[in-house]
């Protein structure tokens, strides 16, 4: 296997082209945080990495967008844009090494998505390099590629099966003046749904609302506010004033911080992750669902994304068969809620033997009509993708 590290647009073109003409497949790396996310796939003949390109190509402040090479990492991308009052809203775990264009072929997004949204909805523009070596372009800087696609959108959560994303145009936002998090302790995944419901009614705009599973039935809630100081203290004093008198929810630094990275492990820690899909008011039905799952595993976690319907679960197994028998059981019933449950890490034996994605979807021929245009000869990151593709 050859690994390959480019250093201009020009050379990842001249690189795909060699590698088409001799039917070589090729793998694409960035910061190596997701590469379990997806089904094993076939073994690459290259690795193509863009460790170095990591470059800005242009910056526009006084606009709020940025592009950017697909090598420059989330993490210096915020020290970039700090020094104009500005961030990016995607708020993905593991900043110091994801860098953008894994990201784009996650479809990354972190707890802020309730205010600003994931990549997908802040990826304003691309430039993919093709399996045939042939460079194609599209958002805001032109205005459609020569194949009609909205590539920025396509390109979004494929895990490279259709070409290396190469550079971003990516929308920025004014950072906050102000953030605060207030932890309510001890919820049950009912009080949990009846949070979301009592924040919408009092028109509370929060950046996020997350869960952590602390035992069977029982959740701590961190609630962020961010924006200028004054509204921020106001909107946390109204949405403690909110609260029974037996739930607590007290902003503090330190216990935010904890809060957060306990988050972050949930999502970056353990052997075993899946990431869950459903209707936000089903969490009661969703942690009934997942019990003998979390059962299964050592150190098990849970974060629930509350006002959004997804969860990420993870843990070490103490027994693949059982592990197996218990994501069997939890797809197959959050399928039956119309939701879904795909694995982003296991074990080997457990990647063996259970599909990451489930059951194919309605969308799948769209799906393979893409593949078939993009990378005809399917030698791009091999049957990571749904259905094998």
């Amino acid at each position: 296997m050859t690994t390959l590290e480019p250093t201009q647009l020009e050379e990842c073109g001249e690189l795909l082209a060699g590698a088409a003409r001799e039917k070589r497949r090729v793998a694409f790396v960035g910061g190596g945080t997701a590469l379990e996310v997806g089904n094993v796939g076939a073994a690459a003949d290259v690795i193509l990495s863009t460790r170095r390109l990591d470059r800005v190509v242009e910056y526009a402040p006084e606009d709020q967008v940025i592009v950017a090479e697909a090598g420059l990492t989330l993490g210096r991308l915020r020290e970039l844009a700090a020094p104009n009052a500005q961030w990016f809203g995607v708020d993905a775990p593991l900043a110091e090494r994801a860098t953008l264009g894994g990201l784009v072929a996650v479809g990354a997004f972190g707890p802020r998505r309730l205010r600003y949204g994931g990549m997908r909805e802040l990826l304003l523009g691309i430039t993919l390099v093709r399996a045939d070596g042939a460079s194609a372009m599209s958002g805001s800087k032109v205005v459609k590629n020569v194949a009609g696609f909205d590539l920025p959108k396509v390109m979004c959560g494929a895990l490279g099966t259709l070409g290396l994303v190469a550079r971003v145009t990516l929308r920025l936002h004014p950072a906050p003046e102000t953030t605060e998090t207030a932890v309510v302790t001890g919820a049950s995944a009912a009080a949990v749904v009846d949070l979301v419901r009592a924040l919408r009614r009092a028109q509370l705009e929060p950046s996020s609302v997350v869960g952590l599973r602390r035992g069977a039935g029982r959740y701590d809630v961190g609630v962020r506010f961010e924006g200028f100081e004054r509204g921020v203290r106001h909107d946390v004093e109204r949405f403690v004033a909110l609260l029974p008198e037996a739930e607590h929810a007290t902003p503090n630094a330190r216990e935010a911080a904890a809060f957060w990275a306990d988050h972050d492990a949930a999502r970056t820690e353990s052997t075993l992750r899946v990431r869950v899909n459903a209707l936000a008011t089903h969490l009661p039905e969703v942690e009934a669902l997942l019990e003998p799952l979390l059962g299964s595993l050592e150190a098990p976690r849970l974060a629930w994304y509350a006002s959004l319907g997804v969860g990420f679960s993870s843990g070490v197994p103490t027994s693949v068969p059982r592990a197996l028998e218990a994501l069997t059981l939890a797809r197959s019933g959050l399928v039956r809620l119309g939701g879904s449950l795909v694995v982003d890490a296991a074990p080997a034996a457990v990647r063996e033997k259970f599909d990451a994605f489930g059951p194919l979807p309605s969308a799948f021929p769209v799906m393979q009509a893409l593949k078939q245009r993009f990378d005809p000869e399917r030698r791009l990151n091999t049957g990571r993708f749904v259905g094998g593709l």
